[in-house]
């Protein structure tokens, strides 16, 4: 137990360099969630017999990753970042990879504002190709769970978004202070249970987007938790009640949304249903 809870002391974020440039594990970790959402939704759409070709679906998810790439980098400026004036008045600056000349990576990206970036990427998809929006949505909403848990043991790996101070056994030391390991809480909360209970319910859904709409509540639910255990991002702290995070803040409106979106479409559904 002592040696895990110095692991960051032994541990380099950086897994190895390719000409001169670090790669970290978090890095590795978010490609690795992206194919195995991608996986995933192919053995899904074959599985369950669903209306899309493999090919229509590997065009769908880079329309996907590109929305939620920009929607995450986006969403992290307007959200967390204390510069959101600068960036959006120079905007080239919010991709590039140079600190005083030096490689640092791009720094700083937003759950929220991936979702945001996500649904917009899927209704454009939709959209061109004529596809069933929700059907896609619902895909996503089983898939990307799976995926979402390598990006949190990516966020644990690069020793950020660390938790709040704690004295339980499993604790870890981040710096002289010992903490929460709450990305490994936020990978089994938000990723292998919401996962666990969509892939069970799937069969039981009654209407396209159901699934998409529990996903959002489910998130915003265990996501709101786990928020307890992080600690708040430094350049915000609280922003509401003393106790209220960023994250709750949007986790709130993300569960009273998709509760508001599950309403609709189930009358929806039971209108369209009284008409055959």
């Amino acid at each position: 137990m002592e040696q895990w809870r110095h692991i960051y002391e032994h541990f380099d974020p950086v897994a190895f360099e390719i000409f001169g440039f670090p790669v970290h594990w978090y890095g590795i970790m978010y490609v690795l969630a992206l194919l195995v959402a991608l996986f995933f939704a192919q053995w899904l759409v074959k599985h369950d017999r669903l209306p899309i070709s493999q090919k229509e679906l590997d065009i769908y998810f880079i329309w996907v990753e590109i929305g939620v790439i920009l929607g995450a980098r986006l969403g992290y400026i307007l959200f967390y970042d204390p510069h959101t004036s600068y960036y959006l008045t120079h905007p080239w600056q919010i991709f590039n990879p140079f600190l005083n000349g030096h490689f640092v990576g791009i720094r700083g990206f937003s759950y929220h504002g991936a979702i945001i970036g996500f649904v917009i990427a899927t209704w454009l998809y939709a959209k061109k190709y004529h596809k069933n929006f929700w059907l896609l949505m619902d895909i996503a909403a089983v898939s990307v769970p799976l995926g979402y848990i390598f990006g949190r043991i990516g966020n644990f790996l690069n020793q950020e978004l660390v938790g709040r101070q704690t004295e339980v056994a499993w604790g870890i030391y981040v710096g002289d202070t010992l903490r929460h390991p709450s990305q490994l809480y936020e990978a089994v909360l938000e990723g292998v249970v919401i996962f666990a209970i969509l892939f069970w319910y799937r069969k039981h859904k009654r209407f396209d987007g159901e699934l998409i709409a529990l996903y959002g509540f489910l998130y915003g639910f265990f996501r709101f938790v786990a928020e307890f255990f992080r600690a708040p991002d430094i350049q915000i702290g609280f922003v509401c009640c003393g106790w209220v995070t960023m994250g709750q803040l949007l986790s709130l409106v993300m569960m009273l949304v998709s509760v508001a979106l599950y309403m609709y479409l189930r009358s929806k559904n039971a209108l369209y249903q009284k008409t055959l």
